[in-house]
């Protein structure tokens, strides 16, 4: 899926599903949800889970770090390409990202907005050269007031998660600025 398309379908599917177990799959893959993050498995079972995915229409990717099995190394990423149809990849760690997009794969970047510190690395990313194609910034419920400066910040869209369990929340990230919102809780899969 090129770029393009990737953050068109995230933006007309502002709430992704965020899958961290057995039953949460089962769940998204009965839900209308367009868009699903992977956030559990290990190497033996990550490519059922996405082709399962795949197989009920959705648009999947992989959170690199949560993969039991997985070095946050470029090889990982070489494995979740050549092994599953995953349509990209979420990770904090930037070196992963770009070696993902020479791959031709979509891809979040992540980060956790704790302090200063994370907000400079913000903007040291979005110097680089090679961009993610979303931002994600935790926790989305927190963040509010900060996805407007985060925005002035970086080029590229912006998406909040972490902490958000209620359709308020989702409509208050949105507001400010993000494109979309991840979630695990279920019950805004179909909000």
């Amino acid at each position: 899926m090129k770029h393009e398309q990737f953050i068109d379908l995230v933006e007309a599917n502002p709430v992704v599903a965020a899958v961290k177990d057995d039953a949460g799959l089962e769940k998204c893959i009965a839900s209308d949800i367009g868009v699903v993050f992977v956030l559990y498995g290990d190497i033996v079972s990550i490519p059922g889970i996405v082709s399962r995915l795949n197989a009920a229409g959705k648009t999947v990717l992989v959170h690199m770090d949560l993969i039991t099995g997985l070095a946050p190394k470029e090889v990982s990423v070489d494995f979740i390409h050549a092994k599953t149809s995953a349509a990209g990849i979420i990770s904090t760690r930037s070196n992963l990202i770009e070696h993902a997009a020479s791959l031709g794969m979509n891809t979040v970047l992540r980060y956790f907005m704790i302090d200063s510190i994370a907000l400079r690395n913000v903007q040291r990313q979005s110097e680089s050269k090679v961009q993610p194609d979303i931002v994600e910034i935790l926790p989305a419920i927190l963040l509010p007031e900060f996805i407007s400066k985060i925005k002035a910040i970086t080029r590229v869209p912006l998406m909040a998660s972490g902490l958000v369990t209620t359709k308020k929340e989702v409509l208050n990230a949105l507001n400010a600025g993000a494109v979309a919102v991840s979630t695990t809780d279920q019950r805004l899969w179909t909000a």
